[in-house]
């Protein structure tokens, strides 16, 4: 039986990045569901008051998490999010000293990259 692993990953956006972290966070657990190394679990979004974005998600096994580091699409995901954000650990983070770590609620919706056709009728 495999067993899935939960994990809390943190993204510090850098100066300048908060949008662009936000669209690749926006499709990291698809990208990964699509290769077959996370479940179908709903990720958990939030954000510590510094902006440092907060993902909790699970892996489909810990074979999933190392076949991730030999998989090409998951290499360059994690070059886009090494662009746009460092890694933190949870321990960095001020929420994390008190008894109980709260962050704000974030839910993603961004606008679709591909944008509707106008209707030329209208014109």
């Amino acid at each position: 039986m495999t067993i899935p692993r939960m994990v809390i990953a943190a993204y510090r956006p850098k100066p300048g990045k908060q949008d662009v972290l936000l669209a690749e966070v926006r499709d990291h657990h698809h990208m990964l569901r699509s290769e077959g190394l996370a479940t179908d679990r709903h990720p958990i979004l939030m954000r510590a008051k510094d902006g440092t974005v907060l993902e909790v998600f699970e892996w489909a096994s810990p074979a999933a998490i190392e076949e991730a580091h030999g998989n090409p699409r998951v290499q360059a995901m994690w070059a886009r999010f090494a662009a746009c954000s460092d890694y933190v650990p949870l321990n960095s983070l001020a929420e994390a000293s008190g008894m109980f770590a709260e962050f704000e609620p974030l839910e993603i919706r961004l606008a679709p990259i591909v944008q509707p056709t106008p209707d030329k009728r209208a014109e």
